[in-house]
Parts: structure tokens; sequence; C-alpha cells
């Protein structure tokens, strides 16, 4: 059975309540205030079942100082019913609830005509022409309008129907993606505990379920899950729902806050977006301090313009501009890119629908869709940032998802530079349904826009930098350093990639080595493949002098000053020398001693044959080691200890035993 979230929109004593209770048998007025004083001052909830159709009525108040939650209910909704009384026809909350629908682009509705039976036919029929003066052009525009008497029941059953013709055009929402359920109610019920109601944007809701209440990043589970007011073993996208959570009081939440699957998104005090805003608004002034609506939340924030949007020819004549070109203040009826800038924590996600109203006097002045949830944090009254917004607009009813979601993550990658953008981050910022993250993230790979390095996505432009600064920097380090055998991989990835991930350096050096690039690469130096160690003949004739020299030392070989001394040469070539056969692994270090390769692998060797003579019971003491090899205590030791970390000997006391 499909079900579809119906919200009531009109006039403060317009019939809403009333009309809801005709068609559900449920009076959605539930606060002892709202019962003295005969108006909705918070929202009100019933369903029914019509057809094969379940309906879920929002309740929403209608006078104008309880907006804000008629706006924390209309996020959720699929269709409106706007409601009018004939008597009174079109009045000040009639035409705000409307502008709200309108900048939340609710997708379908229907129109009742209220309280028929208080007046004659052409009371009826003027009311009717103004409220198709009202909705004219606009998705209302061609809705059916059904004259209704929630007291005599006259009109009923024709609404019912215009109901459930009305829901097939109801948006279908997303059930497998990412749950997410903005919260409009939080109580605790006696025996259950904290309980928590709200419309189901995303997602699916089952027992049992680990979730996330953001902001704040509460972890909780899911102890049960009721739709319609029976239990269900789940809830899914489009319904009404109460969620009976564990490990919450509910002291604890809020109305505002969101019931997400953790690590879907990202809590932002920043956002990137479109906004339109109403024709008899006033300009809205660069810097403007506003009231920000979306789903169930209410936060302050500013607004800076960025500019013009593309489509809309008369957005340019709409802004007014400061000497030097920039955007100073948005005229009524005009559109443009803007930065929100919160005051207080939000969860956003590309795609998401709001409303602005001013902050005082608090009307509705504008609306609009969230572009970007985490931009990055550069200037914004530049061509640049407008060329940037192009990229991230789109139109999410348009159909072309796939193709916006792509140009989306290229521009987010462009604004990442060397960090990359987390292939979670296609979710939690992009919006991209976790079903089509490796889609997406391959395409744009196809294309040459992106390379990816396990979960990260790099700008193919950042790639080809990378690749090309490693082969520049290993020219520039040999050029420098000719008797060096390449740059420490570390010092590389330091030099060109502090700021970058590791896994994209790592990727750049694989690609580079495996391909055509004369780039190869260790565990600890990275080298080109042309590069070869070249030696003046000065530097020739001390490398083999000093090689002779510890080569015949043998295990006792002599030190730095004594090689320079024999060999002739300045103790600056010397030492090169020195460190070119440690790097080439011809001379080992023994702590602060050198010793040729060969006599220790000689060393080795003789040792491990004591035990071939002796069986078992070979051992070594100290004084032994020394007889046996014809050394001193000076080198004896060093050479114990090392043949206990080559493990040819394990010390047992004063002792050695051979393995």
């Amino acid at each position: 059975m499909r079900s579809v979230v119906v919200g009531t929109a009109g006039h403060i004593d317009h019939g809403k309540s009333a009309l809801v209770q005709a068609l559900t048998g449920t009076d959605p007025d539930r606060l002892k205030e709202e019962k003295a004083r005969g108006i909705t001052i918070d929202l009100g909830f019933a369903h029914q079942t019509i057809d094969d159709v379940h309906f879920a009525f929002v309740d929403v108040p209608g006078h104008e100082r309880f907006v804000k939650n008629m706006l924390a209910g209309a996020g959720g909704i699929d269709l409106v019913m706007l409601i009018v009384a004939a008597d009174e026809s079109v009045m000040p909350q009639t035409r705000e609830h409307f502008d709200i629908c309108r900048l939340l682009h609710v997708p379908a509705g229907l129109i009742a005509l209220t309280k028929v039976d208080l007046v004659d036919a052409d009371t009826l029929e003027l009311a009717r022409m103004e409220v198709r003066e009202l909705v004219a052009g606009s998705f209302l525009d061609e809705a059916p309008m059904m004259p209704v008497s929630a007291r005599t029941g006259e009109g009923l059953d024709a609404l019912r129907a215009a109901l459930v013709d009305v829901s097939r055009h109801a948006r279908v929402r997303a059930s497998e993606g990412v749950t997410r359920l903005p919260i409009d109610r939080v109580f605790s019920m006696k025996g259950f505990g904290t309980v928590v109601t709200g419309t189901l944007v995303s997602g699916r809701i089952e027992s049992d379920t680990e979730l996330i209440i953001a902001p704040g990043g509460r972890r909780v589970k899911v102890r049960g899950v009721q739709v319609h007011g029976e239990k269900q073993r789940a809830a899914v996208a489009g319904q009404r729902a109460a969620i009976n959570l564990a490990g919450v009081e509910v002291e604890e939440i809020a109305r505002g806050q969101t019931l997400v699957t953790p690590g879907a998104f990202e809590e932002t005090r920043l956002a990137d977006a479109s906004v339109d805003l109403l024709p008899g608004a006033k300009p809205l002034k660069h810097g403007a301090r506003v009231r920000f609506h979306q789903g169930t939340a209410e936060t302050l924030g500013r607004v800076a313009l960025i500019g013009p949007l593309p489509d809309d020819d008369r957005s340019p004549e709409r802004l007014a501009l400061q000497p030097g070109g920039r955007t100073h203040a948005l005229q009524p009826g005009g559109r443009a890119f803007v930065r929100l800038r919160l005051e207080a924590p939000a969860i956003l996600a590309r795609g998401d629908r709001y409303i602005l109203r001013a902050y005082s006097p608090p009307v509705t002045i504008a609306g609009g869709l969230i572009l970007d949830p985490r931009p990055p944090r550069t200037a914004i009254r530049t061509a640049a940032a407008v060329e940037r917004c192009r990229r991230l607009e789109f139109d999410p009813a348009a159909g072309d998802g796939a193709a916006a979601d792509e140009r989306a993550v290229a521009a987010m990658l462009d604004d990442a530079g060397v960090a990359g953008l987390s292939i979670a981050a296609m979710t939690s910022r992009a919006g991209v349904d976790p079903r089509h993250v490796n889609a997406r993230a391959d395409a744009l790979v196809a294309a040459t826009q992106a390379v990816r390095a396990g979960d990260v996505l790099v700008s193919a432009a950042v790639y080809a930098r990378l690749t090309r600064g490693i082969l520049d920097a290993l020219a520039a380090h040999h050029k420098s350093q000719p008797l060096s055998a390449g740059m420490p991989r570390e010092e590389l990835r330091e030099h060109l990639f502090a700021r970058g991930d590791a896994a994209v350096f790592d990727r750049a050096l694989a690609d580079l080595s495996a391909g055509s690039a004369p780039a190869v690469f260790g565990k600890d130096r990275v080298a080109l493949s042309t590069h070869r160690v070249e030696l003046t003949p000065e530097e020739e004739r001390a490398r083999l002098a000093i090689e002779r020299a510890y080569r015949d030392g043998g295990l006792t070989p002599p030190d730095a000053a004594a090689i320079a001394a024999a060999a002739g040469t300045p103790a600056p070539v010397t030492d090169r020398m020195l460190k070119l056969l440690l790097r080439q692994k011809v001379l080992v270090r023994v702590d602060a001693l050198l010793f040729h390769d060969a006599a220790l692998k000689q060393l080795k060797a003789e040792v491990a044959a004591l035990k071939a003579a002796a069986g078992d019971v070979a051992k070594l003491d100290v004084a032994t080691f020394k007889e046996r090899f014809g050394i001193t205590r000076k080198f004896a030791i060093p050479l114990l200890e090392y043949l206990d970390r080559e493990r040819i000997t394990r010390r047992v006391g004063d002792s050695r035993v051979v393995l």
C-alpha cells in the first residue's frame, strides 16, 4: 500500500483541523491549549486509508505566530491541501503558506474551499476566482478545487476521490538510500521510554538498527517502530513513523534534530545554495541576518550573496551592485547564488529545499536549494565562485541525477585539491546514493576527470601535477646529489604531497614505475631508472682504497681518519665515499663501527660452523670469542651483539649459545 503524507496549508480558522477530522475521524488538535483557544498551535497528525492509499495528514498552524511550526511539518509532505474558507477567501497566511509550499517545490496538491454551507453561490464563485488568481502559474494552477463543508459533510466524498487521484503525482521517496528522519515530536510513553516521530525522508528504519541523532552525534538503538499507530517491522521512506529509542532520554532530544545513518551526514554551519526571493519581499542585502528553516530545524544565520543564476535573464538586473561590480543586494523576485553562514550546526544534504524568513519581523521572504553542504572556506565574491556554483547547480526534478552527481563531484574534487574527496564524502557532501557511489566514481575515472586511489578520488589535474612533480623533483635531486642512490620516499612525499592522501602518492609512484616514465622506487628511496652514480677519478680512487682497507681490515677495521690518511684523499671525499658504500651495502654499520660486508658474512659462517662441530652445546663467551678471532674487546662486544641480532647466537648469562 502506498503511503502519502498530506500537509494542510491555510489561514487561521479556515477549517484545516475540522476538515482533517472529518476525513479521518481523528482530531489533530492534541494540546489542551489548542482545545481551549480553538486554534492549532503545534503540528497535529491523523491518518486514513482511502481506496488503496494510506494518507498521513500533517495539520499545521495557521496563525502567523506559529508559522515556524508550520514549516517544521511542511518539509516532509508529498502533497499539499491548500484550504481556503469560502466566507473569507484568500487571507495573509493563505499567501504565506502557499509561498512556502511553492518555495519548497511541493510537487502536487489540491485546493479545498471550506465552509461552503455558510455562503451563497456568488460568494463561493468569488472565492474560487480569488484562489485561482493566487495560484496562477504555480504547481496548483490546474489543481482540483473542491468545495466542502466539514460540518455538513458536503463534498467530502469528492474530496477523498480527488486526494487519491492527486496522490498518483506525489513524489516517490528512496527507501534504499541512507536513513534520514527529521524529528518533529519527542515524548515519553509509559512502558516504552523515549519516542520520536517524523516523516522518513529517505531510507528505512528497522528494530535493532543503530542510528545517530544529529547534530550532536548521539548513538542510539531502535527498540521499536510504529507506522500510523500500528507496530511494524520497519518504516520506509515516505511514511510517518514513531520510533522508540533506547539509550537516550527525552530531555536529550529536540525538534530539529535528525535520525540518520552513521557516517552518512556531516554537521555543518556553512552551505552554498541557490535562492529565490519572493516578489513581495524587501531587497535581501549581502550579510543579512535571517531565520533558516530546513526539515524540522530552525537556525539563525546570515546570507552572503555570491552572484546571479545563469538561467534567469532578470537576475543581473535584480542584483544591486557596489562599485567594482560586487553584489550588494538581491531585489524582490530575483534569484542568486548565496553562501549561508549558520549560527548553529545543521544536518544538510545536497538537494535539500529550505526556507528563509526575515529576522524581524519573522515573515517568509525566500527559499532555495542546497548545492554544497560543506563548501571550501574560500573567497565567494568572485567570478570563480559564481562559476563554481553554476557547476553545482541542478534541478532534482529534471531526471539528470547521474550527470548532476558527476558535475558536483568534479567541482568538489577541484575544491579539494591534493586532499582529494573520500568515497564516503560522495554521499555525505555530494548527496550521491550509496548504491551509486562506485558507478559515479568509475564514470569520472573513465571520463579522465578523476583518479581513484583506494577510498579517495583526486582530480585528474592534481594527479598529473603530482606525477610531473615527482619526475622533476627526482631529476633535481640527482643533479644536486649525483652520488645519492635516490631521494628518501617520505622526504619526497612531504615535499610534494604533504597535505595529500598517502594512497594517492603511492598510486602515482606505482603508475610511474609500471609505465613508460623512468621512475623506480624501493622501500625507502625513489630514483629515476636512468640515474647512475657517477664518480670523479678522485672519488673512484678513494672508493677503491676505502673498500680495500675495510676488506683487508676484516674484523679489526681502521677508523675514518686513518682511512683518509692512508688513501691520501680529503676528509669530505672520504665521507661521501663512506656514505656511498653504506648505501650500496658494501659496508655495514655495527654500532659505531664499520665493517666490510664480506667480513661479517665470513664471521657468521664460521660461528655457525661451531655448532656443526660441537653439536647442541656450542657456546661462546667474550674471552673465547676474542681469542678465536684475534680481536680486542672494542670489536668483540659489538660483533657479539650483532650476531645476537642476526639470530646466529643467543645470549644466556655471560655466554652465547650458537643457534
